[in-house]
């Protein structure tokens, strides 16, 4: 499975965090992480389901890929 980035934004309750994870994990999904100095975790998620997640505007979610510099 995708791991996948989810972010609270800004002005957003952290209550709509909590809504997220538990949204993800009914949907199969495995918290690998939560952040401290930002409000999200990283979640292992199915891709066919991502959208449950998308569809919440309190949040941003994306896909987590290497970053590289030159």
């Amino acid at each position: 499975m995708p791991l996948y980035n989810v972010t609270l934004k800004d002005g957003a309750s952290p209550d709509e965090l909590d809504k997220a994870k538990e949204t993800a994990q009914s949907k199969g999904g495995v918290i690998k992480h939560e952040f401290s100095l930002i409000k999200g975790f990283t979640v292992e998620y199915p891709a066919d389901a991502v959208g449950a997640l998308e569809s919440n505007d309190h949040i941003h979610v994306e896909q987590d890929a290497e970053v590289t510099t030159q």
